[in-house]
């Protein structure tokens, strides 16, 4: 097993509990994982200011390093704050998404630095105002908001209805790629934006081979980090899918300290964990 010198972490249900926390036990192993040289990078689907808080918790914001926020559409310094790397969906591939989502009578989405901005109201925004901690602002004119593009668009609704609605934009949308990150919300990126991407870019910037890092999620927007790592890691709480594609699966949840385990069994301690050579051709970003 080569050491580890990039472990990637994926926050909801991964990292953070689901009180949104991070035990004692989780931030005392992530730092003694630094102490042995190791780089942390958090890889989230949230805006670069929540990204910002909670590496403000770990002490990141202190030292050189990366965040991958927005779902691999922003790489930002974790110490310096600075834009290394970012991608917009082109306008009119934005408001494609918009009109034809709210067409079917879904609400659309977006985060910007410490608020969640709806086109309409609805009870999955709500959800999500929760567990991110943003205010929520309903916007009466939300295509003029995103009319120079956007990051991203999150479309919310019952999992049920937005099946054929993932399948519409699909087929009638170019330059954007669709994808359920939550069963309750979809995710518009643009095309080969993804935390797998952010994730190599990083690693090529330090100089960390691709077998030296070490990425762990649990939900599919995922996949493309757990592909490209050569490591990957599934918590136990993982969407079944995930774990397929994983080397290793934690044995315990995200409310158990499943990450802390990890790295106190495969980085700090002796256990030996294979690389998935499978993965490693999954993915080609050139």
């Amino acid at each position: 097993m080569i050491p580890v010198q990039l472990l990637a972490l994926d926050m909801d249900d991964t990292l953070l509990r689901s009180d949104l926390s991070i035990s004692y036990r989780t931030r005392n192993a992530i730092r003694k994982a630094e102490a042995r040289g190791v780089m942390v990078v958090l890889a989230s689907t949230r805006a670069p200011s929540v990204l910002e808080h909670f590496s403000g918790i770990l002490g990141l914001n202190k030292k050189p390093g990366y965040l991958i926020a927005n779902n691999g559409t922003v790489i930002q310094e974790s110490q310096t704050g600075e834009i290394l790397f970012e991608q917009m969906i082109p306008a009119d591939a934005a408001l494609l998404v918009f009109d034809m989502a709210d067409a079917e009578g879904f609400a659309v989405q977006i985060f910007d630095e410490d608020t969640l901005y709806v086109s309409r109201y609805n009870e999955f925004s709500e959800y999500d105002k929760k567990i991110t901690g943003l205010r929520q602002v309903v916007v009466d004119n939300f295509r003029s908001m995103i009319a120079s593009g956007c990051h991203k668009l999150l479309i919310p609704g019952d999992p049920i209805t937005l099946k054929p609605l993932a399948q519409l934009l699909e087929n009638l949308t170019d330059g954007v790629k669709i994808h359920a990150c939550k069963p309750y919300r979809l995710e518009a990126l643009p095309a080969g934006a993804d935390k797998g991407n952010a994730l190599r870019l990083i690693a090529e910037k330090c100089s960390i081979p691709r077998d030296a890092v070490l990425a762990v999620g649990d939900s599919m927007n995922d996949e493309s980090m757990l592909r490209w790592a050569g490591y990957p890691v599934a918590m136990n709480n993982a969407d079944s899918k995930l774990k397929e594609i994983a080397a290793l699966v934690t044995e315990k949840s995200n409310d158990e300290d499943g990450v802390a385990e990890m790295i106190e069994r495969y980085i700090l301690g002796n256990k030996t964990l294979s690389t998935a050579t499978i993965n490693k051709t999954s993915v080609n970003y050139g």
